[in-house]
């Protein structure tokens, strides 16, 4: 499966670093040694941004990556993946990307489509999302992985840790906490970037329309 990692910034620190190999498309950063290298799971470029600050101040160095396959369609997989670039362009960091395989993700939840949200089906979609970055952190050789989805206030964090507890160098973060998610709102303001209004599959989307029909709005007005 090919892969793609982009590397923003300038400087030789990451050459020793396991993420430069064949196959990737590849720049070098200067990776602040200081810290911890971690592999960071982003949902998304908004969530990314407080994350990303919250794992500095606890002395790690995010490498970002991005898989995600549960986001459809394609074009809104695309447009938070830009969004994502953003983010690390500004904090002058790593982004590994696994290729979008929605179908495959499907086969993952199939049966529960019709689940409510935060319902066994998102459980599922955690479960596959923490899987595959902690699949990418041992092939890279990066000993932690964590995940950026615990900063919204519509995510179940317990839920989130008890399923990464299973993956050898999990690190439970509840990114929401300590301002988390309002710090991360004001950040996507001043970087300008795109903020989804659903979370990522059909059926979320789905679920968003039904929710504003009932509200008496029109699910295409923002």
């Amino acid at each position: 499966m090919h892969m793609q990692l982009f590397v923003y910034g300038s400087g030789t620190g990451l050459n020793r670093h396991p993420l430069v190999e064949s196959g990737f498309e590849s720049y070098h950063t200067a990776m602040d040694e200081r810290r911890a290298p971690l592999l960071l799971h982003c949902c998304c470029g908004p969530c990314s941004t407080a994350s990303i600050e919250r794992l500095r101040e606890l002395g790690y160095e995010p490498v970002l990556f991005y898989g995600n396959s549960n986001i459809h369609p394609q074009q809104e997989a695309e447009r938070r993946y830009e969004a994502l670039r953003q983010v690390a362009g500004h904090f002058n960091l790593s982004i590994v990307r696994h290729p979008w395989d929605h179908a495959a993700w499907l086969e993952a939840v199939a049966g529960h489509e019709l689940d409510k949200e935060r319902g066994a089906r998102c459980a599922l979609c955690f479960q596959w999302n923490l899987q595959e970055a902690a699949e990418e952190a041992i092939r890279l050789g990066i000993d932690s992985f964590t995940t950026t989805l615990t900063v919204s206030p519509h995510k179940d964090s317990p839920l989130i840790f008890s399923i990464g507890k299973h993956h050898p160098g999990f690190v439970a973060v509840d990114f929401k906490k300590k301002g988390g998610y309002q710090r991360s709102i004001l950040l996507s303001k001043e970087l300008e970037l795109y903020r989804q209004d659903y979370c990522g599959c059909e059926f979320s989307q789905r679920g968003l329309a039904k929710q504003e029909q009932a509200d008496g709005h029109d699910s295409h007005t923002t």
